[in-house]
């Protein structure tokens, strides 16, 4: 496993700091590029301090996608969390960005799928004046990842697991210690559509 330590930042609409965190690069596969973290990383919401996560997680960026997905290892009750957003940018090798659109999908370990924060996303519509296009990207993947977490599609059926296990062990391989990640506030979204 490399040592290649990642900012993973997630912008709401008009730029501002979302949630962000450190994580390591596990590698990547036909479903996008995988980075993993182990318990304990500091998750920070904005600019406040980090909470410690409770479990190690692998976190899938696909390429083309308009979603993010968190896979978070036992006993933590939520296995699978995905955020409907723009499209990922790598704005740098050390550096993914994307925009929160609002829209989660979830599926806790009992198996139960939900479909999150529609409120939320039916406010923001107005407040952020999000384009039609956005709009039915965005509903469009919700709609996809509710149908493919409750079917078991790939990787959200057992493909996950490998990347998950590397994910306990991702920050071993880096010297550096952890902090919670530094991230400037740009006015501007990165991947705006």
């Amino acid at each position: 496993m490399g040592s290649d330590r990642v900012r993973v930042v997630w912008r709401k609409y008009d730029g501002s700091l979302h949630w962000n965190q450190p994580a390591w690069r596990l590698g990547e596969d036909e479903h996008g590029v995988w980075l993993g973290a182990p318990a304990g990383i500091p998750i920070c919401r904005g600019h406040e301090p980090g909470t410690p996560a409770e479990t190690a997680h692998a976190l899938l960026f696909p390429r083309n996608g308009w979603w993010t997905a968190a896979f978070n290892a036992p006993p933590h009750r939520t296995a699978i969390y995905c955020d409907i957003t723009t499209v990922p940018v790598w704005s740098a090798a050390d550096e993914v960005t994307m925009i929160d659109l609002d829209l989660d999908v979830r599926r806790r370990r009992t198996g139960e799928i939900e479909l999150l924060d529609t409120d939320e996303f039916a406010e923001h519509q107005l407040r952020y004046r999000y384009p039609p296009d956005v709009v039915a990207q965005a509903e469009a993947a919700a709609a996809w990842l509710e149908s493919a977490l409750r079917d078991g599609v790939e990787p959200f059926h057992s493909q996950y697991r490998h990347w998950l296990r590397l994910a306990a062990d991702a920050a071993d391989a880096d010297a550096a210690p952890v902090d919670a990640p530094t991230v400037a506030d740009a006015g501007e979204p990165t991947g705006h559509a």
